[in-house]
């Protein structure tokens, strides 16, 4: 654990593997939020918290999102990712507070951008996304959450009410000590693009998508 002051003069204590290095203002379209940046120098990665609000300590609405570029900046419908960021920084705005933590690292469940973009081309091809990441060798997701619980850590944040459709990102905050108090479903409505991806997710990755039962019988098509 290391001592040192963050740009607001506040004085805190961090881990020495994730350090806090800044602390701004950040307003947003969904309101006015604290970014608080980060170093994991276990991994050579630069991570960021959005807080809105004080949170305080226990049952914080919290959402852990993973970086998706294709889906977050250009808004890509291959996948929900959009949508939820813009969905959970709405929702801690409407709560009053709330920690968003943008988890730099995780694109493509782990893999990487551009291996991401090749798992895309083979489901293009028929392949779900399961046998997608399989067919090139990589593992189905690569994730962890050891950084995001070290900075909830250091936000004095000790349990969540957490944002998200996957019971294994319950698990693992779990594992690293953060006690998760609901499991808050972030469901965006399907579409065309996206409908076959989001059953495999419930079908072979378990993630609770109840919104997906009165889409069984719908058709995209014209």
């Amino acid at each position: 654990m290391t001592e040192k002051f963050g740009v607001l003069g506040k004085k805190t204590s961090r881990r020495s593997d994730v350090e806090r290095i800044v602390v701004t203002p950040l307003p947003t379209v969904h309101g006015k939020f604290r970014a608080y940046g980060y170093v994991d120098h276990e991994r050579g990665v630069e991570q960021v918290a959005l807080v809105h609000g004080d949170p305080g300590a226990e049952d914080v609405l919290t959402r852990l999102h993973s970086e998706c570029l294709t889906g977050d900046a250009f808004g890509s419908q291959h996948c929900e990712c959009g949508a939820q960021l813009v969905s959970a920084l709405g929702q801690v705005a409407d709560h009053g507070s709330g920690v968003v933590v943008y988890l730099r690292g995780h694109e493509g469940r782990g893999i990487g951008l551009l291996a991401k973009l090749r798992a895309m081309a083979l489901q293009a091809e028929g392949l779900d996304t399961v046998e997608a990441n399989l067919a090139l060798g990589l593992p189905v997701d690569a994730r962890d959450y050891g950084a995001a619980a070290r900075i909830l850590d250091d936000l004095g944040v000790r349990s969540v009410r957490l944002m998200s459709n996957n019971p294994r990102k319950r698990e693992a905050l779990v594992r690293h000590g953060i006690r998760v108090a609901e499991q808050v479903p972030l469901l965006i409505p399907p579409c065309e693009s996206n409908i076959t991806y989001l059953r495999t997710k419930r079908e072979r990755l378990d993630h609770h998508l109840p919104h997906l039962d009165a889409m069984a019988h719908v058709s995209f098509g014209p």
